[in-house]
């Protein structure tokens, strides 16, 4: 089973965390999560996130602490997901259509997100 590195970026201003939507036909899709994506190989991991945040939202940011990492098993896939506290210095625009949320830090629990997510939720709901 392939192993997967993926970097997410955990943005929080004003009490709300930012999100987006997985698109139609991707892994999860449907799914609300943490912008980021998949590291190519010899990539560092800050690399990675900030490659990411700018081919997805058109935006660069400052790239913080990692504040949580798990390791998921899904059906087909093995997940090693970093996630950073990340600072966006800019406005995101989304470049692939998706979806993007403000979404206050007692609400996160209503929307569905990837299963690999659901402890740092749960950690987030407890701040």
């Amino acid at each position: 089973m392939t192993l997967v590195i993926v970097t997410a970026a955990v943005i929080e201003r004003d009490g709300r965390f930012f999100v987006t939507r997985r698109q139609p036909g991707v892994h999860l899709e449907g799914s609300w999560e943490f912008p980021g994506g998949k590291c190519d190989p010899d990539e560092t991991l800050a690399a990675c996130l900030a490659r990411e945040l700018r081919e997805e939202l058109d935006v660069d940011a400052r790239i913080g602490d990692e504040v949580f990492t798990i390791t998921h098993t899904y059906p087909d896939r093995h997940v090693e997901l970093h996630f950073f506290a990340c600072e966006l210095l800019g406005e995101p625009k989304p470049q692939q259509g998706q979806a993007m949320l403000w979404v206050r830090r007692q609400d996160l629990a209503t929307l569905e997100f990837p299963p690999a997510d659901k402890e740092l939720i749960e950690r987030l709901m407890k701040l």
